[in-house]
């Protein structure tokens, strides 16, 4: 099979990888990038797994402060930013009330995209140090719910800037129903995974995290009369953070 004639499928998940992550681009297939948001949550997964990682290799090694800056750390190296970006975006645009795509536009931050950027960290750092042992997996979850979110707003909403540099999500999206395939197919293999001090029977705990999958981007949504390629962001880094702090409220409750 040459790079050129594998599966559409498979090229996407190509490109989805080289799109979402800054980890190496594989040697084939030929990436495509038209229908890679259905496989974002694949990517989530990875990059969630490799924070999971560095959490059990940290822990109890050093603090628990240094713990959580540098798991947070590598978040955001992993993914490139390209979804922070949008978090801070998305927020001086809604501020900026009638000039919210032109502000969104601005290169330059303003006090919104800064309080937005430190609100999303902290919710994220405190949800991480609740978590404890259970971080590792509660990552995974978030970062795959937090891929989630782009689909719903895809589907549901007009795109704000036609012909920008998100618009190809739209433009190539078969329908929600559709879109979500790929993601449906992780959910198996997450509800495997087991929670330190649960039962050992799979819990679906991680599935808290869908909730805000799917509130975040209706919600931003109806606040910017749509969405763009920094509200898509804006929903991926959002969900993670409030999927992680749910996660973590279940588990203390369970645990209490």
């Amino acid at each position: 099979m040459s790079r050129l004639s594998a599966p559409p499928w498979l090229r996407d998940l190509a490109g989805a990888w080289i799109f979402y992550s800054v980890l190496p681009a594989w040697p084939a297939p030929a990436p495509r990038f038209e229908r890679i948001a259905r496989f974002a949550p694949w990517i989530g997964v990875v990059l969630g797994a490799l924070q999971g990682l560095l959490w059990w290799v940290l822990e109890g090694r050093v603090p628990l402060v240094a713990q959580v800056a540098l798991v947070l750390a590598l978040g955001l190296w992993l993914s490139g930013g390209l979804h922070m970006d949008g978090v801070m975006d998305s927020a001086d645009g809604l501020a900026a009330g009638d000039r919210c795509l032109e502000a969104m536009a601005d290169s330059r931050v303003g006090a919104s995209g800064v309080q937005a950027l430190v609100l999303v960290l902290l919710l994220r750092a405190g949800a991480l140090a609740m978590l404890g042992p259970a971080a590792p997996v509660a990552l995974v979850w978030a970062a795959a719910c937090g891929r989630v979110a782009p689909l719903p707003a895809m589907a549901w909403f007009p795109y704000l800037r036609p012909g920008g540099s998100a618009a190809f999500h739209r433009a190539h999206g078969a329908g929600l129903a559709v879109e979500l395939r790929p993601a449906l197919l992780l959910l198996p293999a997450l509800l495997l995974l087991p929670w330190p001090g649960l039962a050992t029977w799979p819990v679906p705990v991680g599935a808290l995290a869908l909730v805000p999958a799917l509130l975040v981007p209706l919600v931003l949504g109806r606040r910017l009369g749509g969405h763009s390629g920094d509200s898509y962001g804006a929903c991926v880094e959002w969900t993670e953070s409030l999927g992680l702090l749910l996660i973590a409220a279940a588990l203390t409750v369970w645990a209490g």
